[in-house]
């Protein structure tokens, strides 16, 4: 008789358990860096880093060079911190979106539209927005906030795909 084998999930998240999870140069350093950034001790470390500088101006006279050392400095972190953690918001936002589709799944009767709302565009999210607006203020009016009402009418699917 053999195994059950483990599905992909069950899979990757032994692997993230033992530390074995494949995860790119990249992904790692971007984690790191978004992880440190938001430190105290980075923040005071960054302030150690201006309060010496501005304590060598003396010494150089405040010439042009010793100038253009913090600005070109401060230049070149931003430039790079900005993809860094980019990079990081974008893996975020995708695993919170897994998260959320897994939550929408898992209720009774959701509308399809509501598991891609990532892929509408600005209007069809503005339609929907309004009628959840909508929504919540006839469950107020009613007096049962907490409940969960149905739709007025069904959402467009802009996204193109065929529901079975």
């Amino acid at each position: 008789m053999r195994a059950p084998q483990a599905t992909p999930i069950k899979e990757l998240r032994a692997q993230v358990e033992q530390g074995r999870a494949p995860r790119p140069l990249f992904t790692r350093l971007s984690q790191q860096v978004s992880r440190y950034a938001g430190k105290p001790a980075t923040f005071v470390g960054a302030m150690g880093v201006i309060v010496a500088w501005g304590l060598t101006g003396p010494l150089f006279g405040f010439n042009d060079t010793w100038q253009l050392i913090i600005n070109t400095s401060t230049t070149i972190v931003t430039f790079l911190m900005v993809f860094l953690i980019q990079n990081s918001q974008n893996r975020d936002t995708a695993a919170l979106q897994i998260k959320l589709d897994e939550l929408i799944a898992r209720l009774d009767g959701p509308r399809e539209v509501l598991l891609d709302l990532e892929d509408l565009d600005e209007e069809a999210l503005e339609r929907l927005r309004l009628e959840y607006a909508l929504l919540a203020d006839k469950a107020r009016a009613r007096g049962d906030a907490g409940a969960r009402p149905e739709p007025a009418s069904p959402a467009p699917d802009t996204t193109g795909r065929r529901t079975p």
